[in-house]
């Protein structure tokens, strides 16, 4: 099946074969290599496809539509995309087909203009469409229960999997106390450990957490997780920054302190972007400047050039990542735990620090001031997301369909 079906809407007062042709030659120039679904006027399969476009070959096919809509409300179908020539007063009915759509309740966009803008544009709804795909059916597991600080980041389960299809499955961390007493470790100890004798005695420890970690992702099927890694500096006496660091750099979201919000957050944006994120505190902010210090003691390992091991910030103990990540463009990026609300905002990671006070991966990041004055007046929670690259325009049309 084609990722692209194009249905269309002809008023039978034009004649069919001046239309055709109108429709062959625009089709063409936007999709010269082919690669759609041509259904016409036949509805049926509507929703079925990836991206479903409706041609509004011509004018007078409002009342049309008008008929068409119950139908296809009741496939559940919620956003409508129209594409427009421009010619035989297709934008006009287009225009009235998107009001009575807003007055409705529902959602939808005209696509219109030069063939390149059109084609670009159907690739952006294209990647849209692909990334919630890959979100649906998804599995996230929450191994214990939300750290206890972190009182504004509930999350509503039921929200998620209506808004997303992710299911959240609840873990006891009873079960994977269990599996680290089974787990082995059988590795060498790394050069990132250096001499830190604190780390070196700690690494067979971390790596059993995340063999533990492994056994728990297959055996609830899981494509992500968070950890309430705190329990385990008095359980095991060690923690998971280790073990998350290496499992988001193989492709599964990982966070920490079973932040919900934050792990959906790194979800999402793995789903889109294909890339890691970095779940990090904000640690002072400089709102005249725009210039904001981020830390963590976890980062994926992807994400760096390169990394030394130390132990973890605030307990001394364990593998802690110190890692350089590497200046250039990047995202900040929360959602929250209902998904009703989302920040987003793009900016210059512009040095690595490191300083004896902080969590052990510790950036800066310029940002516009009026996005740094979010941080103090209105923050979706403490951790936000880093990931490198610009990618607001993406994520906020996401967020934006659901």
């Amino acid at each position: 099946m084609h990722p692209i079906a194009i249905y269309t809407l002809t008023s039978s007062l034009h004649d069919e074969a001046s239309v055709a042709g109108i429709t062959d030659r625009f089709l063409g120039e936007i999709f010269p290599e082919g690669g759609y679904d041509f259904r016409g006027e036949d509805f049926t399969l509507f929703g079925d496809h990836p991206v479903d476009l409706i041609f509004v070959r011509t004018g007078g096919t409002e009342g049309i539509f008008r008929d068409l809509l119950p139908g296809l409300l009741d496939a559940g179908i919620r956003r409508f995309n129209l594409l427009t020539s421009g010619k035989s007063n297709s934008l006009a009915a287009s225009m009235e087909i998107l009001s009575y759509l807003r007055g409705q309740g529902l959602d939808g966009e005209i696509i219109h203009g030069k063939p390149e803008s059109v084609r670009k544009r159907i690739g952006k709804i294209m990647q849209v469409e692909e990334t919630l795909e890959r979100l649906r059916s998804t599995c996230l597991g929450v191994i214990g229960h939300p750290s206890d600080w972190l009182i504004a980041s509930g999350t509503d389960y039921q929200k998620i999997y209506e808004k997303l299809g992710i299911w959240l499955e609840d873990i006891p961390m009873e079960e994977l106390l269990e599996a680290i007493k089974e787990s082995r470790c059988h590795e060498e100890i790394p050069e990132a450990a250096g001499g830190n004798l604190s780390v070196r005695d700690a690494f067979p420890g971390a790596v059993r957490i995340h063999e533990a970690l492994k056994t728990l992702i297959v055996k609830h099927n899981l494509q992500g997780l968070t950890l309430r890694c705190f329990d385990l500096l008095g359980a095991v006496g060690n923690t998971g920054c280790l073990a998350l660091a290496r499992l988001n750099a193989d492709g599964i979201p990982a966070g920490c302190e079973g932040d919900i919000p934050a792990l959906l957050s790194m979800t999402i944006a793995r789903a889109a972007t294909g890339s890691s994120g970095f779940q990090a505190n904000p640690s002072r902010i400089d709102t005249e400047t725009g210039e904001m210090v981020l830390a963590h003691c976890t980062i994926p390992l992807d994400l760096v050039s390169d990394y030394t091991f130390d132990t973890h910030f605030e307990s001394g103990i364990g593998v802690g990542i110190r890692g350089h990540f590497p200046e250039g463009p990047v995202t900040l990026f929360k959602v929250s735990g209902d998904l009703n609300r989302f920040f987003i905002a793009e900016g210059e990671l512009i040095r690595n620090l490191s300083e004896p006070d902080l969590c052990r991966t510790q950036i800066a990041v310029r940002l516009d001031p009026a996005d740094a004055e979010y941080f103090l007046h209105n923050p979706i929670g403490n951790h936000h997301i880093v990931l490198p690259g610009h990618h607001k325009q993406l994520l906020t049309a996401i967020l934006n369909r659901i």
